[in-house]
């Protein structure tokens, strides 16, 4: 019988409550940057609190298939990291506990979530995107005078054609404006043009008031005055013209079968269904495009198959000298072959550009099915990636709270983002296999949930900053300073007598060594990088220093306290080579500009060893002397 244990309670209790404020506050922050994209079809539209309300809702269900991912990331971090930070998962594996079997219950948890998503995205996904969008097209038509874009023709007002060259979106004019009118058929169309004009709603919102200033007026009077009438046009000039053109600007919800062909709004077994009818329909065009090229290229459209092969064969056999045949041609003979081949190149060339376009257009369809057929199950996979990632990186980090989790997150987000978008953008365009552009972040991101996982069993230190901070500062010259203390409670006294004849000793080594190594001259570079021996000298000096400051660190005077803190910590390998390999130091060597900065480095540390060593003979000295009167 499977039993629910204490500790599984308990995991799962600090991951639920941390999971619920999270969701809401990820499917908040992706609700502010889609709102953002389309917050010009909301302002000033005269929109109801429950058309907004809808928007708002629709937009929520929506995105609740990406907040899962980065609510689960950001739980599944801050919980481990709180559990860490309070010794609490340590006190789990003290009792014997992997670490792998603390994560099984939340496991299980983030299992049922992704089951949850896929199911989610399947069934209120698909619907909840199609209610969205009849929603943001029914917002741009209801007050098209706002969204009249420049340089552009816009046919958002019924029966019209408005082209604008510069917009003042604070007065609201219009200038350089171009509008093509047809209300029935072509025979009634009216053409105007106007140096500037403004378009308002009136206040019953049922009409549009177009003000024109300075334009001419063009209309076709066919219907008027005949076909066969002298003059079928009408032209008028005005310094002003009002028109009232026919708007209903009440908020109508646009019919759902204008998206009936967009894949996000469609689910699993739809998505199948129709990916094969267009696969079908496509491999149908395609042959016919097919016949067709072949029956033109061999001039046989009216025969049969078993004919255009024999055609085929036969065109194949026969040797015919082109240049030849052309060389016997006179002026005109030459121009007019040439002039006919020029114009079935170019039939052939349009022809062939529009069979790609519908070839291309049936072919986009295609791999926006195939698109969303992979994000279904890659989404709601995603969730256990991020759980796999965020889990281990708490235990590792250490860090509990909203500080260095967020931070993390949202680093390891914007990674998963920028592979995602990049990789459906490939697949979209065509430019890589949908298989592979849909599946690029999973491959980046799982081998890393794998390595962080593995890492965390084996409670490794690759998070540990103070560690880099140590390399760092290494790298950059830099070191610690000594803190010694006055101890409460004292073992073991200093031996006094023992460690002045140390720190004599000390001194005469570094005075000698100083001396022989004329540390202010530049470093000898062949045995810098190509013959380096061992400098012992250095190294048994720091160890009589260390163990004298060591036993004197018992004291309880506070002048030999004092004078310990000043003594620095000294490198005593830094000044002799730039690394411990023999070949890396070779090569070092040979790459000139490397090699350079590398020796510059060591002349300063032996500099700085030179200065190291005075403190060193100084501090003896007033020491020894501080002993002396004890």
């Amino acid at each position: 019988m499977l039993r629910i244990k204490k500790l599984d309670i308990f995991i799962c209790k600090q991951f639920g409550m941390l999971f619920l404020g999270t969701f809401f506050i990820c499917l908040f922050v992706l609700m502010m940057q889609f709102l953002w994209r389309y917050v010009d079809e909301l302002v000033g539209k005269g929109l109801t609190m429950e058309v907004l309300a809808q928007f708002f809702w629709w937009m929520a269900l929506m995105m609740v298939p990406q907040a899962l991912p980065l609510a689960i990331l950001l739980s599944s971090l801050i919980t481990f990291g709180n559990l860490s930070e309070s010794s609490e998962l340590t006190a789990i594996k003290s009792a014997g506990i992997s670490l792998t079997r603390t994560f099984s219950s939340l496991v299980v948890v983030c299992s049922l979530i992704s089951v949850t998503s896929f199911v989610f995205q399947n069934n209120i996904g698909p619907y909840s995107t199609i209610k969205l969008s009849q929603l943001l097209i029914s917002m741009k038509q209801k007050s098209p005078e706002l969204g009249i874009p420049e340089g552009v023709f816009y046919d958002g007002i019924p029966n019209s054609n408005i082209y604008v060259q510069k917009k003042d979106n604070q007065t609201g004019k219009f200038y350089g404006i171009m509008i093509y009118r047809m209300s029935n058929s072509y025979e009634d169309s009216e053409i105007i043009l106007a140096d500037s004009g403004m378009l308002q709603t009136t206040a019953e919102r049922k009409h549009l008031l177009l003000t024109l200033w300075n334009g001419e007026w063009f209309s076709n009077q066919s219907q008027e005055v005949g076909k066969n009438a002298a003059a079928p046009f009408r032209r008028e000039t005005f310094l002003e013209k009002k028109t009232l053109i026919d708007f209903n600007g009440d908020f109508n919800m646009t019919d759902a079968e204008l998206f009936s062909g967009d894949a996000r709004g469609k689910g699993l077994a739809k998505l199948y269904h129709d990916l094969d009818s267009l696969q079908h329909n496509n491999d149908s065009i395609g042959r016919v495009f097919y016949n067709e090229v072949q029956a033109s290229y061999y001039n046989a459209s009216n025969m049969t198959k078993a004919d255009s092969s024999a055609a085929m064969a036969e065109a194949k056999t026969k040797a015919f000298n082109v240049d030849s045949a052309f060389a016997r041609l006179n002026g005109d003979g030459k121009r007019g072959v040439l002039s006919m081949a020029r114009s079935q190149v170019q039939a052939v060339s349009a022809d062939m550009e529009f069979k790609a376009m519908v070839t291309e257009d049936a072919n986009r369809m295609i791999r926006q099915h195939k698109i969303e057929m992979y994000k279904k199950f890659l989404v709601s996979l995603s969730c256990l990636i991020f759980f796999f990632i965020g889990a281990p990186l708490g235990t590792i980090i250490r860090k509990g709270g909203l500080g260095i989790p967020v931070i993390v997150s949202v680093l390891v987000f914007i990674v998963y983002y920028i592979l995602d978008n990049t990789g459906y953008q490939m697949a979209r365009r065509g430019i890589w296999d949908v298989w592979f552009g849909e599946l690029l972040a999973t491959m980046v991101l799982t081998p890393l949930a794998v390595f962080v996982t593995y890492k965390a069993n084996k409670d490794s230190a690759v998070f540990n900053f103070d560690a880099y901070r140590g390399v760092l500062m290494s790298l950059l010259g830099m070191r610690m300073e000594r803190h010694i203390v006055a101890k409460e409670v004292i073992i073991n006294e200093p031996d006094y007598h023992h460690d002045a004849e140390l720190l004599r000793e000390v001194t005469a080594r570094a005075q000698a060594y100083a001396e022989a190594h004329r540390l202010k001259s530049a470093p000898n570079v062949r045995r810098v990088f190509f013959e380096y021996q061992a400098d012992n000298e250095m190294e048994e000096i720091n160890r009589l220093l260390d163990e004298a400051i060591d036993d004197l660190g018992n004291s309880r005077d506070k002048v030999i306290l004092n004078l310990l803190n000043r003594y620095p910590i000294m490198s005593v390998k830094a000044h002799t080579r730039p690394f411990n390999r023999q070949w890396l130091n070779t090569v070092a060597a040979i790459l000139v500009p490397v090699g350079l900065v590398l020796y510059l480095r060591m002349w300063r540390f032996r500099s700085r060893l030179l200065n190291d060593l005075r403190v060193v003979v100084q501090n003896n000295n007033q020491i020894i002397a501080q002993i002396e009167e004890l």
